[in-house]
């Protein structure tokens, strides 16, 4: 006989908990179920402990310029990789127990621990029990792709979520992958003191920015010794005694990278291959990615999907969003649709990466007119004053509109004055308003309305 419930949420990650807590407090009975670590990607393997893995980084960088501010250290700045993992994991930890105490204590919320599987469009079961309700809503994450490659079973290999299982600095750790999760855990290795070079398969770094941020992330990552292997043509992997022999077969240098450790970082895939969505009837893409409406609604009459499994978005942020869409459009009879929300997301290296909207080369061949403003960050005093004048701002408008299509900060502070953009294009104000704004100094925010008064004329950038 099935436990029934008013709702059930598989799965604890960024958008369940919160959904849960606004179904309850609607009056509604709701089983919570979680087969691991309560928190999801962001808490465990993902956002909290990785930033908390780049501030220890970035002291450790910050210790060996301290010369550079007047700073004298004595002896050579070390690592304790085992208490940089302490630390990180302790992070993790009491973020993960505070969601689990959250909906420990949260009532009509019944925690079901063990693995959720469909027995029916209404039915879930979870190890002896069986679960039922009109209303299922999946929330379970991805995890990382290992790809198959010559030699891939061969070897040893790291990925987002074992590398932060290591307690000892590497000696030569090689990335497979030149987008953001690789390149943030490149940077940070080399800073703790790691050889490390990344190879990507395509012609340059982050493939989806625009070709001036991909050359000034690369620049930046080269001048701190990172070496960097694009066109790699046939990745391929042999083990060499207790090391392993990375063939590459790039235009150019060496036909193969030898390295101590290696981690794949070539991309994500759902966790939706073991729930029975087929006894659902729940479609899903080639990809396994489960196929939603505008409203994060599946093809099954009340069940839907939110987070990285729906493939609509691959953030702690945008799975939060869909948590606030189907609450909206459930709960508060307020219609919000996932085609509304703007594109934002930034990348941690360091400096970090801001970015919101189109990129300048989707704005033009989105075929509008468009104006485009730029600034160095070494005219930016807030960088200046602070030593970091690595990257540029850049920001785009339609010429006839006045409205922001898109923005890219890469240099200090880019990550949190990026917002001041995004709220305008939320808004749907024209770039005029944040033009006449008056900013704080010094920052780096003060900038942009500078930048927004140095457009390039429209026939200029669309020459």
């Amino acid at each position: 006989m099935s436990a029934r419930y008013d709702a059930i949420v598989i799965g604890a990650g960024q958008a369940g908990p919160p959904l849960a807590g606004r179904l309850t407090a609607a009056g509604m009975k709701v089983a919570l179920v979680e087969r691991k670590l309560f928190g999801g990607t962001c808490v465990n393997t993902g956002c909290i402990p990785t930033k908390a893995l780049v501030a220890s980084a970035h002291a450790a960088h910050l210790a060996r310029r301290a010369s550079e501010y007047g700073v004298m250290i004595s002896g050579p700045v070390a690592v304790d990789m085992a208490a940089v993992k302490a630390r990180k994991d302790a992070i993790s930890a009491k973020s993960r127990e505070g969601v689990e105490a959250w909906l420990q204590n949260m009532d009509g919320c019944t925690i079901h621990r063990g693995h959720a599987r469909f027995h029916s469009p209404t039915e879930v079961q979870v190890g002896s029990e069986r679960l039922a309700s009109q209303r299922i809503f999946i929330n379970v994450g991805g995890r990382a792709l290992v790809p198959d490659l010559p030699g891939i079973d061969r070897i040893s290999y790291l990925t987002n979520t074992t590398i932060l299982e290591l307690d000892r600095v590497p000696r030569h750790l090689v990335i497979v992958g030149g987008s953001y999760i690789g390149l943030e855990f490149a940077q940070m290795y080399r800073r703790f003191g790691s050889e490390v070079t990344v190879v990507e398969k395509g012609p340059r770094l982050v493939q989806r920015e625009d070709p001036d941020v991909s050359a000034a992330v690369r620049q930046i990552l080269e001048t701190e010794g990172i070496a960097i292997r694009l066109d790699a043509e046939c990745i391929r992997f042999e083990p060499r005694g207790d090391e392993v022999a990375l063939g590459v077969e790039c235009r150019s240098g060496e036909p193969e990278v030898l390295g101590s450790h290696v981690l794949l970082a070539v991309g994500r895939q759902p966790n939706t291959h073991d729930l029975g969505l087929g006894e659902a009837g729940v479609a899903v893409d080639e990809r396994g990615y489960i196929q939603v409406d505008d409203q994060l609604r599946t093809n099954v009459p009340e069940i839907w999907a939110l987070g990285d499994c729906n493939g609509r978005g691959a953030f702690t942020h945008t799975a939060y969003n869909d948590f606030e869409i189907v609450a909206a459009n459930l709960l508060d009879d307020e219609p919000r649709r996932v085609s509304d929300r703007i594109d934002a997301y930034a990348l941690y290296v360091d400096p970090p990466l801001g970015r919101v909207g189109m990129t300048e080369d989707q704005a033009r061949r989105s075929g509008r007119a468009i104006r485009v403003g730029m600034r160095p960050m070494t005219r930016v005093g807030r960088a200046v004053e602070k030593g970091e004048t690595q990257g540029f701002m850049k920001i785009v408008v339609d010429a006839q509109s006045q409205a922001i299509l898109g923005a890219a900060i890469l240099g200090v502070g880019g990550d949190e004055a990026i917002h001041g953009v995004l709220d305008m294009m939320a808004a749907k104000a024209p770039y005029i308003t944040l033009q006449h704004a008056m900013h704080i100094h010094p920052t780096v925010s003060e900038l942009i309305p500078t930048m927004l008064g140095e457009l390039w004329p429209a026939s200029l950038s669309d020459s």
